[in-house]
């Protein structure tokens, strides 16, 4: 009962996430990555620090921590070295201003800087060095120029949704022109750390959301500090929407000397579920060579390799150290790349929406669709329609709500027979010439080498034609199973067990 009456938790422990998109990073966390930088940083009174991203003040509490102990003999006296702390070494932009609120209790332990409960008696100001400033997105043909929210969502006129200014609009500061009418725009930073915003609302279907941590990342380098650390969503190792360029920004970078990969967000972020894990990095002005990748799973370490985030022939990150001799093995046989018999979304024009009709008549093809077979009138269809009347193979498109160890990676295929096509729910594999060919094209696609070099690109549920890019092609005459494959490639017994570790066997259904 004593332990119980004692029990004092540590309040940034115990909040609840803003969104899957605005996550507070818990302080063990916190503390994991500022031990990533060299700690002489926190016995300089001249190391200046800046959180650009502030939710809860998390980063900037456990940097004064750092500091307190680190320039105890330099500045002996504590309330002059919190002083000093405060209003020379630490500053932060927060997000909202409810986070500016909770930053400045969790920094200064009081919502106001220059309040009589501030243990800081350096500021005469609410503010300290902790800002909100106010900021507004400009709009141009329906999108904002700076971060790409959709006006339809965030502009105050709307009226089916109400933002007067008590509201937040969501313009970030960092990220948009504002910054730069603001003091501290043009101060040096040694370190810049965060955890930005994920994503934005664009405003499409189905609560589509642009990516917009990256644009936090870009304009921390163009203030030119000499460490930067962020924790970001590991979708951008593949890229995709609105990432490829950034994603070989990243990748041809020779400054990134440290790359954490959680596999599952929740291991980084209890209770949190990011679709493909997340990750953080340290960006070394004054390094310049190959990054240490640390993989982390189930809390603890199971891969660490210095290595280029990029490696040749290929555009995306492995991000598994284990796969990158895997794949050596497999480019060495120079074969072609199996995306090449994978169709594009819509593989006949149809999107997932797309139903057909109930009833088949003398006319009707067989139609694949989210709800079961449908049909359709072969006129009706204008994309592809010669594959219609040849065998092939379908897969769905999306599987799998986030990638971990022991996973399926894809859904089972399917043979697809003459007189039937599907909507945007499935890609097409092929055409063949016979059903047999079909069936050892499935039975390929069923192995667990197949799936793990699926894996290697496929870092959400989505799996287009470019998940396929590492997968070699074979000869259908004959079926497939895993030990024939890890045969011909010459796989050593480790990588197999890494394989089969990372990918559950699949049983097709007998046709």
């Amino acid at each position: 009962m004593s332990d119980l009456i004692n029990y004092n938790p540590d309040v940034l422990e115990c909040l609840a996430n803003l969104s899957n998109d605005e996550v507070f990073t818990p302080p063990k966390l916190v503390n994991e990555i500022l031990d990533r930088l060299p700690q002489a940083l926190f016995e300089n009174p001249n190391t200046t620090f800046l959180d650009p991203v502030c939710k809860s003040g998390v980063f900037l509490r456990e940097i004064t921590k750092r500091l307190i102990k680190g320039l105890e003999h330099q500045i002996p006296d504590l309330q002059e070295r919190l002083n000093h702390i405060f209003s020379q070494q630490l500053y932060g932009i927060a997000i909202t201003h409810l986070t500016a609120l909770l930053s400045r209790r969790s920094v200064y332990c009081a919502k106001r800087a220059g309040g009589e409960y501030s243990i800081c008696t350096a500021f005469d100001d609410n503010d300290g060095n902790i800002f909100f400033p106010q900021s507004e997105h400009t709009w141009q043909n329906g999108k904002c120029t700076a971060c790409g929210a959709s006006q339809d969502v965030y502009d105050k006129s709307n009226g089916s949704i109400s933002r007067e200014h008590e509201f937040e609009t969501h313009a970030y500061a960092f990220i948009h022109p504002s910054f730069y009418e603001l003091e501290i725009s043009k101060m040096k930073f040694d370190v810049i750390i965060g955890n930005p915003p994920y994503q934005l609302s664009d405003g499409g279907a189905s609560a589509s959301a642009t990516p917009i941590y990256h644009k936090f990342i870009q304009q921390a380098k163009k203030l030119n500090p000499h460490y930067l650390i962020m924790i970001t969503p590991s979708r951008w190792f593949a890229g995709g929407k609105g990432l490829d360029e950034f994603r070989d920004e990243m990748l041809n970078d020779r400054r990134l000397k440290v790359l954490v990969d959680y596999i599952d967000s929740n291991d980084c972020f209890p209770g949190v579920d990011i679709s493909g894990g997340v990750s953080y990095f340290l960006w070394d002005k004054s390094h310049s060579g190959t990054c240490l990748v640390e993989t982390i799973e189930g809390n603890s370490i199971v891969s660490r390799m210095n290595r280029y985030l990029k490696e040749d022939g290929t555009e995306t990150f492995i991000r598994f150290n284990q796969a990158i001799s895997i794949l050596r093995k497999i480019k060495n046989f120079k074969e072609k790349s199996f995306s090449n018999l994978v169709s594009s979304r819509k593989p006949f024009g149809f999107s997932t929406s797309y139903r057909g009709q109930s009833k088949s008549n003398s006319n009707s093809v067989e139609l694949y669709t989210s709800d079961g077979i449908n049909y359709i009138s072969l006129n009706d269809i204008d994309r592809n329609r010669n594959w219609v009347n040849q065998y092939k193979v379908y897969i769905a498109r999306a599987y799998g709500e986030r990638i971990s160890s022991n996973f399926w990676v894809l859904g089972k295929p399917f043979l697809g027979k003459p007189n039937t096509a599907c909507t945007e729910t499935y890609l097409v594999i092929g055409t063949f010439e016979n059903e047999q060919i079909c069936k050892n094209v499935m039975s390929y696609i069923s192995t667990r080498f197949f799936r793990f070099l699926v894996l290697l690109k496929k870092n959400t549920q989505d799996g287009t034609q470019k998940v396929y890019q590492f997968v070699p092609m074979q000869d259908f005459s004959k079926s497939w199973t895993d030990d024939e494959l890890y045969q011909k490639y010459g796989l050593s017994d480790d990588e197999i067990a890494f394989i089969e570790k990372m990918v559950r066997p699949m049983e097709l259904e007998n046709e």
